[in-house]
């Protein structure tokens, strides 16, 4: 079975010749397209532009922002380099306001850029020791949640995806294929930047798994076929009230799970984020409208049509059958 090319971090975000080199997943998968960052801006620019995606994948994309920010600081050597840091960290945690793991990781290099003051290590150094081993962990994190998704598979499961769900559910994948169970994936083509059809379905389908792909709207008459038995999405956050952010879609998605009794869970990896105590807390991040009214850069539309794109929306926990995350299961009361 071939490993897919998103399945680890390292494959498609690394540092090369003093600069941190992006596989664009915007050109995937006719294209394998490097994007060179010199500096926190350039990172900054590829976030925005969605040259990466997937919201643990970010996290650590802005943290070598940081990381080549640190080195240029440290090359000017000015009077105040965490105060230099500090305005680099706010501008890449900007640049995705719904997901919590970017905000969350640049706090904790900050935090450890001012605790710790070890002799003849450079900032840029500790930075990379820190993104090294947060790289270890959310590896670990991603094959112990696919191990425990895993398990609520059944041979012969037609499943459900939305997004691009992460490494999780391509480990989960390849722990029931190691199983022996016969597992089916269905995946939505998620508008408007085609995540599950570039990026899910074409992942999948390299391992050898049967992978069929929809439009975003075939989903209820998917279900109400009987050709869903149990969904799986992930979230870029969780409040500790249970409600989850995901790829706008996820709502719709579980609603209709929901009234076909189709199981539905996500896949929470390192669990609810302490800081956000309710769903209405999470800040929905609204992208450029142009970006509904065009296809792959071809106008879909009138020019005297509006268009709105919330990218994110709000599952609330009585449509969520289970979280997954690296340490077990979840399972909520239902009805």
């Amino acid at each position: 079975m071939k490993k897919p090319l998103l399945m680890d971090l390292e494959n498609n975000v690394f540092l090369e010749d003093g600069k941190l080199v992006i596989i664009d997943r915007r050109r995937l998968p006719r294209d394998i397209t490097k994007i060179a960052c010199r500096d926190d801006h350039d990172v900054a620019r590829a976030i925005i532009d969605m040259a990466v995606q997937g919201a643990g994948d970010i996290a650590i994309t802005a943290g070598f922002g940081l990381y080549l920010a640190a080195v240029k600081a440290e090359e000017k050597a000015p009077h105040d380099i965490v105060k230099a840091l500090q305005e680099s960290s706010s501008r890449l945690c900007a640049t995705r306001p719904t997901g919590f793991h970017l905000a969350a990781l640049q706090k904790k290099i900050m935090g450890k850029i001012r605790q710790e003051n070890r002799i003849g290590m450079k900032h840029s150094e500790m930075i990379l020791e820190y993104l090294q081993m947060a790289l270890a962990k959310q590896r670990a994190i991603s094959r112990d949640t696919g191990k425990h998704a895993e398990t609520l598979l059944a041979s012969g499961d037609h499943i459900l995806t939305h997004c691009f769900a992460g490494p999780g559910l391509l480990y989960m994948l390849q722990y029931a294929r190691d199983n022996h169970k016969d597992i089916r994936v269905i995946c939505t083509e998620t508008r408007p930047y085609l995540q599950g059809a570039r990026l899910t379905a074409w992942s999948i389908a390299t391992m050898g798994i049967d992978t069929t792909l929809i439009t975003d709207n075939m989903v209820a008459h998917c279900m109400s076929m009987g050709m869903i038995r149990k969904a799986f999405t992930a979230a870029d956050r969780i409040a500790m009230d249970g409600v989850a952010a995901n790829k706008v879609g996820t709502l719709q998605l579980a609603i209709c799970a929901k009234f076909y009794q189709i199981p539905f869970y996500i896949l929470a990896y390192g669990g609810p984020d302490r800081h956000t105590l309710k769903g209405s807390d999470i800040p929905i991040e609204e992208r450029d409208p142009r970006e509904v009214l065009e296809f792959r850069g071809i106008p879909t539309s009138g020019s005297d049509v509006k268009a709105y794109y919330p990218s994110f929306d709000l599952t609330p926990p009585d449509l969520i059958t289970a979280t997954i995350t690296s340490r077990g299961i979840t399972s909520y009361k239902t009805d």
